[in-house]
């Protein structure tokens, strides 16, 4: 499994990459240029991110121009359905209206700081990216 954290937050960053550190190998970047690179980068090695936590906030690119390149790029290349990369948008912010709109360009989910691990875990299962009995989950 292998996750690509996009947080600026110096505290969230390190708390997402010790809990999803336990269930696979996490890269992290703190700006949004440099997360498409990640992510172009591991399509060329052939090892793409199953899950990407994309802030909405970030330097020089922001989320949501980030998640929406994002699925351009598995547009063009014909990656589609449990093909493309989960992405789980995170924020500070509660605006409804980007909420929509993050769902329309195509996030999977949304997790709102500071982020709560159980429900991330749920999340996480939810989007078929961790099994539920390996993993002690018990609702």
């Amino acid at each position: 499994m292998r996750f690509l954290i996009v947080e600026d937050d110096p505290v969230s960053r390190k708390l997402l990459q010790k809990f999803l550190s336990q269930y696979g190998e996490c890269d992290m970047t703190i700006d949004g240029l440099e997360a498409l690179d990640l992510f172009l980068t591991a399509h060329r090695e052939k090892k793409p991110y199953n899950l990407i936590c994309l802030d909405i906030m970030i330097p020089r690119l922001d989320g949501m121009k980030v998640l929406k390149t994002i699925r351009n790029i598995e547009k063009e290349k014909d990656i589609s359905g449990d093909s493309r990369v989960k992405i789980i948008m995170t924020t500070a912010l509660n605006d409804k209206e980007l909420v929509l709109d993050s769902y329309e360009i195509g996030c999977d989910a949304y997790a709102w700081k500071p982020i709560d691990m159980k429900k991330l875990k749920e999340v996480l299962f939810r989007l078929e990216l961790i099994d539920k009995e390996a993993h002690g989950m018990t609702w």
